[in-house]
């Protein structure tokens, strides 16, 4: 998998978050397994802090294992910081360290009103001829790859487009509602909101590349996401990414337990 895709895929995966503890729980762990063709991949685990001043902070890390340890080894350790807003998280900050073998990039991203203000990559890559630049207009009103898929408990979830900035590449996740299905982890029992996705490119990646045009062409890709009733909130509990390689799996293995 060449590195545009798997950083994609990392980002994919940060994209499950630990939810957001209620006002009296200051402190939320939630754990992930992830796989590809049913072998384990990697794992990944996520603590969100949320203040009284209603400030949220949202720590992650993923590491490659089994598997993907033959291949080459791949680590990423993301934050987002804000606020929790009346309808939804709304970032300030937002940052991925991603490293696979030994190479490894920094990307960093500042927010003002769900608007980007600064996106910087460190160290700064060289660009093919056919890159497709990220535009001013696709900085206006988007989402961090981590809260911008939590909801609140009153959201229709698979009823929107989310426009989401990872550090380095625009896309749409075009949401479509599917039904529910049953889901039991350590920490919930009960129904999950099932959502197909659609992936749209819009900026910053290659053009042409295969696994952003295999993942685009799919109808294969699902979100589930399961309602936190202490917290009044959606978060994601199961994924689908069919890739190539194929169906890559991410499976929360423990939500809504205190670490």
């Amino acid at each position: 998998m060449a590195h545009t895709g798997r950083r994609i895929f990392i980002s994919a995966i940060t994209a499950l978050l630990a939810i957001p503890a209620s006002a009296a729980e200051i402190q939320h762990r939630t754990e992930y397994r992830v796989a590809l063709a049913g072998l384990p991949i990697a794992r990944a685990a996520f603590l969100t802090e949320i203040e009284d001043d209603h400030s949220y902070k949202i720590a992650g890390s993923i590491n490659s294992a089994g598997l993907a340890d033959l291949i080459t080894t791949i680590s990423a350790k993301t934050s987002v910081t804000g606020v929790v807003r009346d309808d939804r998280l709304q970032a300030q900050k937002y940052s991925l360290y991603y490293k696979t073998g030994k190479k490894a990039r920094v990307y960093e991203v500042s927010y003002r009103n769900g608007n980007i203000v600064s996106a910087t990559t460190t160290p700064a890559p060289k660009r093919p001829k056919n890159w497709i630049d990220v535009t001013p207009g696709d900085m206006r009103s988007v989402l961090d790859p981590i809260s911008g898929l939590v909801f609140t408990g009153d959201t229709k979830v698979c009823s929107q487009t989310l426009p989401i900035f990872d550090g380095e590449t625009r896309m749409d996740l075009v949401l479509s509602p599917k039904g529910d299905e049953d889901f039991s982890t350590d920490g919930f029992k009960g129904k999950a909101v099932v959502c197909g996705v659609r992936f749209v490119p819009r900026s910053g990646y290659k053009k042409g590349r295969k696994d952003i045009t295999y993942l685009s062409k799919s109808d294969r890709m699902e979100i589930w996401f399961a309602k936190s009733d202490a917290a009044n909130v959606y978060a994601p509990v199961y994924v689908r990414i069919p890739t190539e390689y194929g169906m890559v799996t991410i499976t929360a293995v423990k939500y809504g337990s205190n670490s």
